[in-house]
């Protein structure tokens, strides 16, 4: 590391690239020549003209006289080495970093956790927190916002733009709320894997299983004043809500609405069956999902009809079984 710091001094000294520019301009020169236009004494001419052909940036022609060679090959090594060096000091100073926040965490517990307050600091953070999500964002959202609607959520089409998955699971009293299904869909097509449970215990936002935004209110209680939300850094708390996000993960109900045409085969569900399939077997009523997707209770009935029909079934828990057997959702 301190080599490479060393390193940080220019690649050619004032004086040298001065000498070098006058002998470019020159085309070629005695070291003499270079001294008196530069103001120097003609021994130092001589050692700056000597100093540039040891670096590879001129070349004696006959006695005394110099001329000028390419920059690119004599310094263009020179800087790589040093880049290397830069990138070998780089490294070795984020592991005595980590090494360093790995102690502090073990000593003190702020160091762990950082407290968020106000809904506007909070909506901030979880902008911030999707911008800068690398591979995976984790989500437990559960209704009655406390900081961001679902629908203010743009960040995550950014992010699933530039190869982010996303894996979110919604408490079902979400879906139920107005145009809720309708931001699903549109997550679900820009590629969120989606699912659904009754209940979720906590809200929770995880980036690259390396930071967690976790709200310190329910937000369904009456709670009031301003929201707040723990920022989590890499521990043993944060191992555990990745953990509880995965349980929760490994029981949700699929939000499918993916692979419906119009010349899809008839005796599969299309689309739209598929969508109304899994929010009936997330226990959503038929009601909210009528008004939610824009038609009458007697459409989605009729299309739940039709499933069951496909399915060979009369009943919907027939139908939910049916579906999982046969890969529906």
């Amino acid at each position: 590391m301190v080599e490479a710091m060393r390193n940080g001094e220019a690649l050619l000294a004032p004086e040298e690239e001065w000498a070098y520019r006058m002998l470019v301009r020159l085309g070629t020169a005695r070291a003499g020549e270079v001294a008196e236009r530069m103001s120097l004494p003609p021994e130092d001419g001589q050692r700056l003209l000597a100093g540039l052909s040891d670096k590879g940036l001129a070349a004696a022609d006959g006695a005394d006289v110099y001329r000028p060679l390419p920059p690119e090959p004599a310094l263009g090594t020179e800087l790589l080495r040093r880049q290397e060096s830069l990138e070998e000091a780089r490294r070795g100073l984020a592991a005595l970093s980590e090494e360093y926040l790995t102690s502090a965490r073990r000593r003190h517990a702020d160091q762990l956790v950082e407290v968020v307050v106000g809904a506007a600091a909070l909506r901030e953070r979880i902008r911030r927190l999707q911008d800068s999500a690398k591979s995976e964002m984790l989500w437990l959202c559960r209704a009655n916002a406390v900081a961001m609607e679902s629908a203010e959520n743009t960040e995550e089409f950014d992010a699933l733009d530039r190869g982010v998955r996303y894996k979110v699971i919604y408490e079902r009293a979400l879906l139920m709320e107005p145009g809720m299904q309708a931001n699903v869909a549109e997550g679900v097509r820009r590629g969120e894997e989606a699912r659904s449970l009754r209940t979720l215990p906590v809200r929770l936002a995880v980036a690259d299983r390396a930071t967690a935004i976790c709200p310190l209110i329910r937000g369904d209680e009456g709670d009031i004043g301003e929201p707040s939300a723990a920022i989590i850094g890499r521990s043993q708390l944060l191992d555990a809500l990745v953990a509880l996000f995965e349980s929760h993960w490994d029981v949700a109900i699929p939000v499918r609405i993916d692979g419906g045409s119009p010349d899809e085969e008839p005796d599969l569900p299309d689309e739209s069956e598929r969508f109304v399939l899994s929010l009936l077997v997330a226990g959503v009523p038929d009601k909210s999902i009528a008004s939610q997707m824009g038609v009458s209770r007697r459409t989605v009935q009729r299309r739940l009809d039709r499933l069951m029909a496909l399915a060979g079934v009369d009943t919907r828990p027939g139908l939910a079984f049916q579906a999982a057997r046969r890969g529906w959702l």
